[in-house]
């Protein structure tokens, strides 16, 4: 994968394992920009959802990671806009399908669901697959 950039951004519940991803990517050579936030304090995922989204559309072969409590709230509100393909992943399968089939540009896990082992082998699996085109392509297409 040709990846410009790596957003990463997450509500309070995901500021551990936000921080452990980041760092794990960055060793594996990504460049990894934190959207936040960086606090404790409650706040609300679906603007750190908007803020990754806006990010990625204006950065060229950028890619993102969004972590909330279970993930599936940040998921939903980053799939709000059309040029989004954010997958909701759980196990190494569902990482390694989101990209192959699905073309997906944002990763999202729970940080309340996975640990920090599974969330950086779900990020190396992601960023590592490469769409299979094809007759996913066709599909794809359609999602937007």
């Amino acid at each position: 994968m040709n990846i410009s950039e790596i957003f990463i951004a997450g509500d309070h519940s995901s500021l551990e394992l936000k921080s452990s991803c980041k760092e794990f990517l960055e060793s594996l050579g990504y460049k990894v920009t934190d959207l936040g936030t960086n606090s404790d304090e409650s706040v609300d995922y679906p603007d750190f959802a908007y803020i990754l989204t806006q990010k990625i559309k204006s950065v060229k072969n950028s890619y993102g990671v969004l972590i909330c409590g279970t993930g599936i709230g940040i998921s939903i509100a980053a799939n709000r806009d059309k040029f989004i393909r954010c997958a909701l992943c759980h196990d190494e399968f569902t990482a390694k399908m989101a990209r192959e089939h699905n073309d997906a540009n944002v990763l999202a896990f729970g940080a309340r669901v996975l640990d920090s082992k599974m969330a950086k082998k779900l990020c190396e699996i992601f960023f590592s697959t490469e769409f299979a085109g094809g007759r996913h392509e066709r599909r794809v297409k359609k999602l937007s």
